[in-house]
């Protein structure tokens, strides 16, 4: 039988894109698309994927935490995370997180038909230039982006980050990811610790310049 993937993209030309590149497959059915976490959880049951593929930014929620989520639903599941953002900061983050696989949309799009069928497989799947950068690290010679700092947040003041450079007011933050505007003020202070920052506007500033530089 088939290979049933679920595609969970918060663009829709994404999703389509994606779609007819897996549909082409004859050993591979697209059985569904979602655009946000509380879609994705819905079709988990309805539609019973064997591989999710899974971007980290979404309309709603975070990949990554859905990522988690989709492993305490089914833990058979393959997970392949895809998404525009670092490799170095963002591959370990996934695979730590429950997925199998972590993929760049810069990438072939040939790479994750073949991605898909490796996770499908139970089998991890990094580009060469990630796994080394994964190797590196582990061994105390990764070139992670020390100059930036931002290896250090957690994934949700990650995602607070990521957040408040693209412009989000605290109280649009702690709707979209369904948190107290409180949580979401202790998260900000938090990363302003751990990257040096004294003010508000140094933080806007420094989350604005990592957004348009990693997308």
């Amino acid at each position: 039988m088939a290979t049933k993937v679920l595609i969970v993209d918060d663009h829709p030309a994404v999703r389509e894109g994606l779609a007819v590149r897996i549909a082409s497959q004859p050993d591979l059915v697209v059985c569904g698309q979602a655009a946000d976490t509380a879609e994705a959880v819905k079709l988990l049951e309805a539609v019973r994927p064997d591989v999710v593929i899974v971007d980290i930014r979404l309309e709603t929620g975070n990949g990554l935490d859905l990522v988690e989520r989709i492993k305490i639903h089914d833990a058979s599941i393959g997970i392949l995370v895809w998404s525009n953002y670092p490799d170095a900061i963002f591959a370990q983050r996934a695979l730590c997180a429950g997925a199998l696989g972590y993929i760049n949309k810069r990438q072939a799009t040939g790479r994750i038909v073949e991605a898909i069928r490796r996770v499908r497989d139970g089998q991890i799947f990094l580009c060469e230039e990630t796994a080394q950068q994964l190797l590196g690290s582990a061994i105390g010679r990764g070139k992670h982006l020390k100059a930036s700092g931002v290896e250090c947040l957690s994934n949700r003041e990650l995602e607070v980050f990521r957040l408040i450079g693209e412009g989000l007011a605290t109280s649009e933050i702690a709707r979209r990811l369904h948190r107290t505007v409180n949580t979401v003020d202790s998260h900000r202070g938090r990363i302003k610790l751990k990257l040096g920052l004294k003010s508000a506007g140094e933080l806007m500033r420094a989350a604005v310049e990592w957004v348009l530089e990693n997308g």
